[in-house]
């Protein structure tokens, strides 16, 4: 056996380890509860409250809902005070959790100080950073947004500021405690280039990049911090569709998700 034949053996033998390894957390992917496995009293152990923003509808108001299911006391947090009292109102009638209602913004500029104090004082385990907007509704080229300024600002605001803020509210508690979950919300059309949802794909990926940063410089505190990436979810900002296979509803969504919650520092979410 000469030298290039050895070189090919070997070549091919890492291809095939490589792929293998690949493929083997590929299966783990698809049992979460298996490889993934969650106490009954997890997030309860996190702390006593979860904290979830863009609560009044949608992947937000579900997070809440679960949280509660699972036995934590929830903030939520929105811009809608109706809707959010009624989302309040329905989580207290079904689990018996105390519910906190903050109406909040997140396109202004300075509300962070309305409520920060009121939120270091709780004892939160698990924030849920969900609360997102489009640039438009409707599909676009970048110049095209009407209000292009107040577009960017909104954008950047909602989607980014916010998701830095709320952690840097929380995080520090977390860190003393020596235990936490924050789950920041990206999307799925953040894997890619993404034409006429340029400025939206952007900010989601600045979602993703600082959640893993964050995750490794706080995971040896016990601290989990996941970016999770949904593709195809039934809320607003998909015209509200159908429910199928490749569309799930948020409350389906939800609940797959969080058996996803030790399986690294991003998801998607599920994988069905």
């Amino acid at each position: 056996m000469n030298s290039t034949e050895l070189f090919f053996i070997c070549l091919g033998a890492a291809v095939v380890i490589f792929y293998g390894v690949k493929a083997l957390l590929f299966t783990k992917m698809l049992r979460p509860t298996f490889w993934f496995p969650l106490p009954q009293t997890f997030f309860t152990s996190m702390g006593e409250w979860a904290v979830v923003t863009g609560a009044s509808d949608g992947i937000g108001r579900e997070y809440a809902f679960a949280l509660a299911e699972r036995g934590m006391n929830v903030v939520i947090m929105s811009r809608t005070k109706e809707k959010l009292n009624q989302v309040a109102g329905d989580i207290e009638a079904s689990t018996g959790r105390r519910v906190q209602v903050i109406v909040a913004d997140f396109v202004k500029d300075s509300i962070f100080k309305e409520f920060q104090g009121q939120l270091r004082e709780l004892n939160v385990g698990v924030l849920v950073n969900n609360v997102g907007t489009l640039p438009s509704l409707i599909p676009c080229k970048f110049l095209q947004s009407a209000d292009l300024d107040q577009a960017i600002t909104r954008v950047i605001n909602c989607n980014v500021k916010t998701m830095v803020k709320m952690c840097s509210i929380v995080l520090p508690g977390m860190n003393s405690r020596g235990r936490g979950v924050i789950v920041n919300v990206s999307s799925g059309v953040a894997t890619f280039p993404s034409p006429l949802y340029s400025l939206y794909a952007a900010s989601k990926v600045f979602v993703e990049r600082f959640s893993q940063g964050l995750q490794a410089e706080y995971k040896d505190k016990g601290i989990i911090i996941q970016a999770v990436a949904p593709f195809g979810v039934c809320t607003q900002m998909a015209s509200y569709l159908e429910p199928s296979m490749v569309a799930l509803s948020p409350k389906d969504f939800v609940k797959c998700s969080l058996q996803y919650i030790r399986a690294g520092d991003k998801t998607v979410g599920c994988s069905s």
